[in-house]
């Protein structure tokens, strides 16, 4: 009798937690979390095309006068991308993943606010868009990551979720996995971009997010290759060390650009230290029209 009873109240117990509320909310909170995440990543691709494809259609192919458009376009494109940065969005610089693994680390419910939030969302999105409309060259996958882990984040605000750092870890995978049509690219980017280990608690909630941000993705397009598919196939023999050599002289000139982009940001830094905006809209002007006579 006493197995009986035991037995019953653990059923009891177990319709209590499946009827709760408590129970429930922060799931369907997170579920409709990750689902935005892969329905506003879509329309992040889809108005970054458009952008780019509205500066060639204003640029032409002809030549004439219209060759020399970015000369004016691109610059005043950047200045006004940094005077909204700093006017309205602050937080939005930098590309984005940088500022998803700081919010990890953060402890402070505000600080982490300061760069990811619902205000940053939208701001990253238009300025993203803006400056690809001006001929910028920015790459997708930092603002989008930052975009998911803010809308992630927010969701667990609203849900009462309380594992901040691995729900930050889930919406970048999920962002990044919904905005390119690639789930494996989410999870491996959650792994060696931001958690550098693949820890047992957070687990669930990337796969999760990366599912169900994933299904939305595909919901609203389709299965499609973002990338396109590549038909050349490589001969050992003859291709293989060209493979090699492209990936170590690639993977050099990469490093020493990245080596000399952090000491001119420290220059740059520095040298707006004492009249921020101001000296934000020269630097930005300056690469804009750097931008513009590269092509």
């Amino acid at each position: 009798m006493a197995g009986i009873s035991r037995k019953n109240r653990l059923l009891r117990r177990s319709r209590a937690m499946w009827v709760s509320r408590r129970v429930w909310q922060p799931r369907l909170v997170f579920w409709a979390g990750a689902v935005s995440i892969g329905l506003i990543s879509v329309l992040f691709a889809l108005l970054a095309d458009r952008a780019q494809a509205l500066f060639h259609i204003m640029t032409g192919n002809e030549g004439g006068w219209r060759f020399y458009l970015p000369l004016v376009v691109t610059p005043l494109g950047f200045v006004l991308c940094a005077w909204l940065a700093h006017s309205f969005f602050p937080g939005s610089q930098g590309s984005g993943i940088p500022q998803a693994i700081a919010a990890r680390h953060l402890r402070d419910e505000d600080d982490r606010s300061r760069i990811l939030s619902l205000r940053l969302v939208a701001g990253k999105i238009a300025l993203t868009v803006v400056g690809l409309a001006c001929g910028a060259s920015i790459g997708r996958e930092g603002p989008t990551v930052q975009v998911g882990a803010s809308l992630m984040l927010q969701a667990a605000r609203w849900g009462g979720m309380a594992q901040a750092r691995g729900l930050i870890l889930a919406g970048s995978a999920a962002g990044i996995a919904a905005a390119f049509n690639t789930p494996l690219a989410g999870i491996v980017f959650a792994i060696e971009e931001m958690g550098r280990a693949y820890e047992a608690r957070t687990n669930g909630l990337v796969l999760t997010a990366v599912i169900l941000a994933g299904l939305a993705s595909l919901g609203l397009l389709g299965n499609y290759t973002y990338f396109g598919v590549a038909k050349d196939t490589v001969a050992f023999a003859t291709d293989w060390p060209l493979v090699l050599a492209c990936g170590i002289v690639g993977g050099g000139v990469g490093a020493l650009f990245s080596l000399l982009a952090l000491k001119v940001m420290r220059r740059i830094r520095r040298w707006n230290a004492l009249q921020p905006l101001p000296r934000a809209l020269v630097v930005a002007a300056v690469c804009g029209f750097a931008v513009a006579v590269i092509g």
